[in-house]
Order: structure tokens, then C-alpha cells, then sequence
């Protein structure tokens, strides 16, 4: 790996990192701000996500047909969902600064962006 691959992978990380809030903590504009973040930067993930989870619970040939589908179109919610997220972080809509989908993150469990 080289130098500048190794920076961008420990920045990526980073900003990964410390945009995924505490648990303990109430929600806030940084959160909403954070979460917007990480959600443009990882949408994309939800396309082998969708891939991998479809080909395991109805065939390979699902998973890369289904499976693609699904993802392009929960990568985009998920997108939107950050974008959106982004341009309205300091303002609590909704309510308290919940997130727009759940989960919060694409690498949590089950998602709720239904495309």
C-alpha cells in the first residue's frame, strides 16, 4: 500500500469514526450533521450489502439481479437521506434530530430505506 493510500484510508476512517455519534448521548445538530456525512460518504455500500444479503437467502443469480436493484435503490435513499441530513443540521426536523431512516448507519442492522 502506498504512502497517499494509506493517508486517504486513515482519513476515510477518521471521518467514519467520529461522524458515528455515542449512544449516550442526546441528539444534536453535530449528530445530524455527522450522520448526513457519513451517510453521503457510504451509501454506495448498500449496493453489495443488497448483493451479498439477497444471494444468500435466494441465489446467486437473485443477488445479481434483485439483489443489484435493491441496492442501487437503497444507495439512494441512503444518499438522499445524508444530503438531506447535511443541508438541514441545524435544524431539528425531525423532531429532536432524529434520523431520516433507520438504521442510522448502512453497517448496522436491517434497513428501513424501502426502495
Amino acid at each position: 500500500m502506498s504512502r497517499s493510500q494509506a493517508a486517504r484510508t486513515l482519513t476515510f476512517l477518521t471521518i467514519a469514526f467520529l461522524s458515528v455519534p455515542s449512544l449516550s448521548h442526546a441528539a444534536s445538530p453535530t449528530t445530524k450533521l455527522g450522520r448526513g456525512l457519513a451517510n453521503i460518504i457510504t451509501g454506495w455500500v448498500e449496493i453489495p450489502k443488497r448483493i451479498a444479503e439477497t444471494s444468500n437467502t435466494e441465489g446467486m443469480a437473485a443477488g445479481l439481479t434483485w439483489g443489484l436493484l435493491r441496492g442501487m435503490g437503497h444507495g439512494f435513499v441512503r444518499t438522499a437521506a445524508g444530503f438531506y441530513e447535511f443541508f438541514t443540521f441545524p435544524f431539528p426536523a425531525p423532531p429532536d434530530y432524529e434520523p431520516v431512516i433507520q438504521p442510522e448507519f448502512v453497517f448496522w442492522e436491517e434497513s428501513s430505506a424501502v426502495p
